[in-house]
């Protein structure tokens, strides 16, 4: 099997609130339509999609546990704190202790976590 291309894709209600704020986060741009949006990169490289999923919810995380989530490694966890909350994310948890992540939801309530 040779794998040619890997995607996450993200289910939501509002397909262009959700592209566009992962458009914002990897500095590219979103293609597509109302049922179906890429994020591509300046490099062609497509990171995430998004699907059109009318009966999205949010996870309310902690409480209900995710399958899944997305770890961002970032160089300087100021500038993507600020960048990620200008976009439009929300904080779940803030770094603790040792802890070297901090959490975030997406505009669809999808986590993900900014690492340093």
């Amino acid at each position: 099997m040779e794998i040619t291309r890997q995607t996450i894709v993200f289910d939501a209600a509002d397909i262009d609130a959700e592209a566009d704020f992962w458009s914002g986060v990897f500095n590219g741009r979103a293609e597509g339509d109302h049922h179906w949006q890429v994020v591509r990169c300046s490099d062609g490289s497509i990171p995430v999609g998004v699907q059109f999923a009318p009966d999205h919810k949010p996870v309310n995380w902690p409480d209900n546990p995710v399958r899944s989530h997305m770890d961002l490694w970032v160089t300087d966890i100021r500038a993507a704190h600020a960048k990620v909350l200008g976009l439009g994310a929300e904080i779940i948890q803030l770094a603790e202790g040792e802890q070297n992540f901090n959490v975030y939801a997406d505009p669809s309530g999808h986590p993900f976590c900014l690492c340093w």
